[in-house]
């Protein structure tokens, strides 16, 4: 029998629920569908946000836990899709936000392209999708 699985969410720690609240909910525009304060000795506050497509992304801050996220060299970096990068780079400017490379259309596929950086370093690419982006084989 065949199983179907598809990947639903990914959950990222983050040291400042308030300043990852107001980056991903006032700045980028996600709505949060739930907070959830986890009882006992976990400690730990998450909250989920939904975008436009459905998909969704968590945050975890973990109160017993001082100082800035540990990155290691596991994680690379997480995709924003929008039909306005630009727009939604210079709305990330406006707000302070720190910038690795503001919106260039890349020549090698049909998007364009900009990274920032999220209140705990996260790397976050924004994609606007051309019409001619051809579908996946």
């Amino acid at each position: 029998q065949h199983m179907k699985a598809s990947f639903d969410q990914f959950c990222i720690n983050v040291s400042d629920l308030d300043k990852s609240i107001h980056f991903y909910e006032t700045v980028l525009g996600f709505k949060i569908t739930h907070r959830i304060e986890q009882p006992g000795g976990m400690n730990v506050t998450e909250v989920l946000f939904e975008g436009e497509g459905g998909n969704r992304l968590q945050i975890a801050c973990h109160h017993d836990v001082e100082g800035p996220i540990e990155h290691g060299n596991a994680f690379w970096k997480f995709y924003i899709s929008t039909d306005d990068c630009e727009g939604l780079y210079e709305r990330c400017m406006d707000a302070g936000v720190e910038s690795l490379s503001a919106p260039v259309r890349l020549d090698a596929w049909p998007v364009t392209a900009a990274f920032i950086i999220d209140p705990d370093g996260y790397q976050v690419e924004i994609l606007e999708h051309h019409a001619e982006t051809p579908p996946l084989q």
